[in-house]
């Protein structure tokens, strides 16, 4: 009887480490054909989740135009009009991956916003001290406005004088150069003082 025992617990193991999880497939290929009855080889097979245009249809036949234009007769019981789980599924997960995208990338916005906004509080202080600092900027230009007014007409001198130098020595030379030629076109080309 202990033999027995043992024998059945030993099965029991080797039965449930060899048991595997399966599932059982929702991919089905649905044969297209040129014959209204499908009785023909079909000439292509649908995946599950294809999209066609039913042309016509009767109880147990319809004839569908593909996508690329091509038409045959398919079975109806194999037609809904309801999009397949498995393409919903393609379609969810790629929206999925679009919503992930768009979170790591609003996160990294928060994260800089938060930087950002860390950094004005660091830099501008309270509201209290810019109005402090636009005071201060508002007399500063007052002052200088003041010292504008003043010296609206005046000149400086350290352009002024050289300015009136540069001005003599370039009239006294432009004086030069035309005296010297005056004096040759008077006595025909030679240089008389």
């Amino acid at each position: 009887m202990i033999q027995r025992a043992l024998l059945a617990l030993a099965f029991a193991c080797c039965a449930t480490a060899a048991a595997e999880t399966a599932y059982v497939t929702d991919s089905l290929r649905l044969g297209i054909h040129n014959a209204a009855d499908t009785s023909d080889q079909a000439f292509d097979n649908l995946i599950s989740g294809t999209a066609v245009e039913v042309l016509e249809r009767n109880t147990n036949y319809a004839r569908v135009r593909l996508g690329d234009g091509r038409e045959g007769w398919v079975r109806t019981m194999f037609l809904v009009t309801t999009k397949p789980a498995a393409a919903r599924i393609v379609e969810l997960e790629a929206q999925v991956g679009e919503l992930e995208s768009a979170v790591t990338a609003a996160k990294a916005a928060e994260v800089e916003a938060e930087q950002e906004l860390a950094r004005l509080t660091n830099t501008t202080g309270s509201a209290e001290a810019i109005q402090d600092t636009v005071k201060r900027l508002q007399a500063e230009n007052r002052t200088y406005e003041e010292r504008f007014e003043a010296y609206r007409y005046a000149l400086p001198l350290t352009w002024v004088v050289p300015a009136v130098i540069v001005a003599l020595l370039a009239g006294f030379l432009a004086g030069l150069w035309w005296l010297d030629a005056r004096i040759r076109r008077r006595h025909g080309g030679f240089r008389v003082y």
